[in-house]
């Protein structure tokens, strides 16, 4: 049995509170705290979310007296690069970020023909002990603040206005919570991030909550708290298995929340906000990509307002777990059409540059001990 850690160490020393900490009126309250007229936290805002700027000796609507008072208040340096890897041509890239207290995590920056989209982390490693993730292999270490989940989408949006992926300048368009860590054990940190990710500019980036998924292993109680929030994002469940037996295994949270609760509550989500549900399922050789489970798993969804999204497994070096034969996640997809259930099987990005999520933090850890 697998011991669930849904309350993160406490970090030896916090994160600097920063802009994206705070609501819109905490921020003004903070520069009026300072002495300061409460418009200059709204000009902060507008270099952040609009310019994707954090460089406050480059901020010329600013007195130049005030510039380092106000970047140790709002914009204290919360990521720094370790370094970056590319493949698929420079379309998929991989930054890792040093937090603070020497904390690694990652984020993943995808351009496809019509969107591009940033995968994020909102955890430094995740307690929830899934044995085919590297992620979960690592233990969990601690939350990120809402500064730190919000600044990978920030600098993911600055490398877009760069130009600096092949294509010339792009905008981002997509985010997704499914790098390192469970969102919905640091839900009060991850509804602050959506909120920054989706309030109108200069309050936050723009982007609609449409674009922004939330994925979870299935914490019954933050789809419940999700459900009567007022962000309509998509939520994708990290189902991976339709039978509670399996799935004990798998994904061990479910032995405190079974398949059928999660499903539950996944619809009622999907009832409050009109919002279809994403399935992940990641496939395993010969562990759970059996044709009877494809079946389990039609049965289960036929009547629901939910997509399959099938994901070649992207293993971990010396993992004995692995991607399924072609013509078994074929067969899969077959069965589920079979059902009438909206099945995609997922474009497989970043293999060759330690694309699961945890990899490379845990290859760089390696590499310096």
């Amino acid at each position: 049995m697998v011991d669930l850690v849904f309350d993160a160490p406490i970090a030896k020393k916090k994160a600097p509170i920063h802009l994206a900490d705070l609501t819109v009126a905490e921020r003004k309250e903070r520069a009026e705290e300072l002495g300061l007229p409460a418009f200059r936290a709204n000009q902060l805002a507008v270099h952040f979310f609009t310019h994707h700027n954090d460089d406050v000796e480059s901020f010329t609507d600013i007195p130049k007296e005030l510039r380092t008072s106000l970047a140790d208040a709002f914009l204290p340096k919360l990521l720094t690069l370790v370094k970056s890897v590319t493949c698929d041509g420079g379309k998929t890239r991989k930054d890792l970020w040093r937090l603070h207290d020497g904390v690694l995590v990652e984020s993943v920056l995808m351009r496809y023909t019509d969107r591009t989209t940033v995968c994020i982390s909102s955890q430094a490693g995740c307690g929830m002990g899934c044995p085919f993730c590297a992620t979960g292999q690592a233990g969990l270490t601690r939350n990120l603040s809402a500064g730190e989940i919000t600044a990978q989408v920030v600098m993911a949006a600055r490398v877009c206005d760069l130009g600096e992926m092949p294509g010339g300048p792009t905008r981002l368009s997509n985010v997704v919570f499914m790098g390192m860590g469970e969102p919905m054990a640091n839900y009060k940190a991850v509804m602050q991030s959506i909120r920054n990710i989706t309030n109108p500019q200069p309050d936050g980036l723009g982007i609609g909550a449409r674009s922004v998924t939330l994925s979870t292993v299935g914490l019954v109680s933050g789809i419940e708290k999700l459900t009567q929030e007022d962000l309509p994002v998509t939520l994708a469940i990290s189902l991976h298995t339709p039978d509670d037996e399996l799935r004990n295994t798998l994904v061990p949270v479910n032995s405190r929340w079974q398949v059928k609760e999660v499903l539950a509550a996944a619809d009622k989500y999907e009832m409050k906000t009109g919002r279809r549900y994403s399935i992940e399922y990641a496939l395993i050789r010969d562990i759970n990509d059996q044709a009877w489970r494809a079946d389990l798993l039609g049965r289960l969804l036929k009547n629901r307002n939910a997509h399959v999204n099938l994901i070649p497994l992207n293993p971990t070096p010396g993992s004995k777990w692995t991607a399924s034969r072609r013509e078994d996640e074929a067969a899969f997809v077959e069965i589920l059409e079979g059902y009438s259930v909206a099945v995609t099987v997922r474009d497989t990005r970043g293999r060759e540059i330690d694309g699961a999520c945890g990899q490379l933090a845990a290859a760089e850890v390696s590499g310096n001990s």
